[in-house]
């Protein structure tokens, strides 16, 4: 089955990342199409008014609408020649650029849903502040707001091949599971690690209770146990009906102790894993939006990391 991504570029180098990133998937995926979108200023509305009732003004206006899709295009093409020059057959690439009309963020959400597209691409700067203000005003309203469309945040440069999918037993974690075998489906090639943070109390109240804390732990490791038990059942479902046998996904449950946004930025560090992909929310509070997939997006570098709904 046909996958179709859309990558949300501009002429900026963690761009070329995420364009980078997407031609290494093409050597994994089966059927992978891409869409280079651009999306250009927003006209002065000063000029917008004008040039409804003088002609100079209309002019001068036009005149700045098509230099702005003509430079938008000039660099959309180069990134389609960087495509190209992978390996990538050109009547798989498509170039598409609008006007920013609801916010840089919403317009790739429209486009998004509107071509119903199996993610969105977007490169995530650094950490200056400069590019922090970035991040706060693209990256992460597309991670809060996309809740339809999975996005992929390529952090720098990605050398690794190997995948690693947060899993706690939640109905977000098993979409996740859902997307990676869609995308991988007929990719026989690709490996994953599924990897578990054992919870603590902690992470489901913040009362210390004291004596009864022990048994109360007892009680949340047998409950998730059973719950990643079951979780499993269904997640190597998913992986069958893809074509993914067992023998291509390794289990890795660590310990409670550490946060779980640390535990998992720690194993896909000691692991090298080049791709990092987790659900939304999850059982208990670690993994809302803001906490796990939060800490995890601002930590982890020369990484993919895929935020599914």
């Amino acid at each position: 089955m046909e996958k179709q991504i859309l990558l949300a570029l501009d002429d900026s180098l963690h761009s070329k990342h995420a364009v980078q990133y997407a031609a290494r998937m093409a050597a994994k995926v089966a059927d992978l199409k891409f869409t280079l979108l651009s999306v250009q200023p927003t006209v002065s509305l000063f000029l917008a008014d004008e040039a409804k009732k003088d002609a100079r003004a209309r002019a001068a206006l036009e005149k700045m609408k098509a230099k702005n899709a003509e430079k938008a295009l000039t660099v959309l093409e180069g990134y389609k020649t960087l495509l190209t020059d992978a390996g990538i057959d050109a009547s798989r690439i498509e170039v598409k650029t609008r006007t920013k009309k609801l916010g840089l963020a919403r317009d790739i959400i429209e486009v998004a849903e509107d071509g119903r597209y199996d993610a969105i691409v977007v490169g995530r700067r650094g950490v200056s502040k400069l590019q922090e203000m970035f991040s706060g005003s693209v990256t992460t309203n597309l991670l809060e707001h996309s809740r339809v469309i999975p996005v992929w945040v390529v952090d720098g440069v990605v050398e690794s091949d190997r995948i690693m999918v947060a899993v706690d037993g939640s109905e977000s974690a098993l979409r996740a599971v859902d997307h990676l075998s869609f995308v991988f489906a007929k990719s026989p090639d690709v490996a994953f690690t599924l990897v578990h943070v054992a919870p603590k109390l902690k992470d489901y109240c913040e009362i210390d209770f004291g004596d009864d804390a022990k048994e109360l732990e007892e009680v949340i490791v047998q409950g998730d146990k059973r719950c990643v038990e079951s979780f499993m059942v269904h997640a190597y479902a998913k992986f069958t009906a893809a074509g993914i046998g067992k023998d291509r996904v390794e289990i890795r449950e660590l310990p409670g102790g550490l946060s779980a946004g640390k535990a998992l930025q720690a194993e896909a560090e000691r692991g090298d894993y080049g791709t990092v992909v987790f659900g939304r929310r999850g059982v208990n509070k670690a993994f809302f939006m803001g906490s796990v997939s939060n800490y995890l997006v601002n930590k982890l570098s020369n990484r993919a990391l895929w935020l599914i709904s």
